[in-house]
């Protein structure tokens, strides 16, 4: 048992040596230890803040961004809406437009018709009168060839001026 159990003299010197070793450590490697472990602890700490500080910052910029891009959408939206409603007023002012040519080209086209239908009847009731004037023309002379159908004629024009 001798070989299993230490003796006295190495205990003392174990623990001497130990404790020298705990004391250098304590006054040399402790501090330089404790201030490595306090900046590691710091820059991982730093590192997960600037982590979420960066996660908060990429939430803002996909709000930003779909808020752009839903303001975009509406804006492209609106954009159609009027550009279809301006084409909707063009396509009917045309009609109004064309309708209103239309009917100053049937109005003009009527004013024409009539003109022209009262220079005709004006011909016509001219080439009557003229054609009248003629046929009476040869009619009298054909008829007041002679002296006595001349008299009874003015005897005739004068009794039906006294009844009128």
């Amino acid at each position: 048992m001798d070989l299993i159990t230490p003796g006295t003299g190495l205990i003392f010197w174990q623990l001497f040596g130990f404790l020298g070793l705990l004391f250098i450590l304590i006054k040399f490697a402790w501090k330089p230890m404790l201030a490595a472990l306090d900046e590691r602890e710091s820059s991982i700490e730093n590192a997960l803040k600037a982590a979420e500080t960066a996660r908060n910052e990429m939430a803002n910029l996909k709000a930003e961004n779909e808020k752009l891009l839903a303001e975009a959408r509406l804006e492209r939206d609106n954009i159609l809406k009027k550009a279809h409603e301006a084409s909707l007023k063009m396509i009917e002012d045309a009609k109004l437009e064309s309708g209103k040519a239309g009917a100053q080209m049937i109005a003009n086209a009527k004013a024409v018709i009539e003109t022209e239908k009262k220079s005709a009847l004006t011909e016509v009731k001219n080439q009557v009168a003229i054609l009248t004037l003629e046929v009476t023309e040869k009619l009298l002379r054909k008829t007041l060839s002679d002296d006595k159908a001349q008299k009874e004629l003015v005897d005739q024009f004068i009794k039906e001026t006294n009844i009128n």
